[in-house]
């Protein structure tokens, strides 16, 4: 039986009469890409707060490694990994030397973090810039070394939310096809929240799409197209914009 690493019970988050999230069920399990795919203010990134315990739920609750975010927030961030849109470093440092700081505060020795610093530089591509001051860095290189920050704690979990913004098509598709070599090598769980339905559609086993803080479909492309078109053969772009008249604006 599969392992379920995140479940989601009734999850709401109001702010006075506007309500955010609006009373979400959801299982991820051990090994899964699951993407939250919906425009920007759907909810997506509300939820992945609660998740990591940076804001508390008005309703229901989530638990993410077997823990609740709201109850001991420490607990889940030593387990997951979380990469922002907008990823910070201290840009007068290298990209090494980022990681080595990282490393230190989660308890990894120095030496250990050094050697493990590079060997995921190297693994996300930006061995030859590991000295290079990360103010010069692109979007494209922050986001790498963004998965390796985040990626030094030997993670349970990685959530991912817009990763790929701003990233060329090449950069794109190299940071996907990492995604998935991780998760196929170690077994990681993803959470990927997009708005861009080709790279979901590409890297994600799952979807829930999100439609004003609810979860109005849940499940893989095949049974999604099955349930509303009696068909297994639409893509996510027509599931997509059976929810939203004339969704196209909202991907890429």
């Amino acid at each position: 039986m599969a392992e379920t690493i995140i479940e989601l019970v009734n999850l709401t988050k109001k702010y006075r009469s506007f309500t955010a999230v609006d009373h979400i069920d959801l299982t991820v399990e051990k090994g899964e890409i699951f993407g939250l795919l919906g425009p920007n203010g759907a909810g997506k990134s509300t939820t992945i707060l609660m998740m990591l315990g940076l804001t508390e739920p008005t309703e229901g609750w989530a638990r993410v490694c077997g823990i609740n975010p709201s109850r001991n927030p420490i607990d889940v961030k030593r387990r997951v990994g979380y990469l922002p849109e907008d990823v910070g470093f201290y840009d007068d440092r290298t990209g090494l030397e980022n990681l080595v700081y990282t490393a230190m505060l989660n308890c990894i020795p120095e030496t250990e973090a050094a050697e493990k610093a590079k060997v995921l530089l190297q693994r996300v591509g930006l061995e030859n810039v590991d000295g290079k001051k990360t103010g010069k860095y692109s979007k494209g290189m922050r986001q790498r070394l963004g998965l390796a920050d985040v990626l030094i704690k030997n993670p349970e979990v990685i959530i991912l939310d817009e990763p790929t913004s701003g990233i060329d098509p090449q950069g794109v598709r190299s940071f996907l096809d990492l995604i998935l070599e991780l998760r196929d090598e170690h077994g990681l769980t993803v959470l990927f929240s997009s708005h861009n339905l080709h790279q979901v559609e590409q890297v994600c086993d799952r979807i829930g799409i999100f439609v004003e803080g609810k979860i109005r479909a849940l499940g893989n492309i095949p049974a999604l197209s099955q349930q509303l078109f009696g068909t297994a053969d639409h893509g996510l772009e027509d599931i997509y914009n059976s929810f939203f008249e004339g969704g196209t604006e909202h991907h890429e």
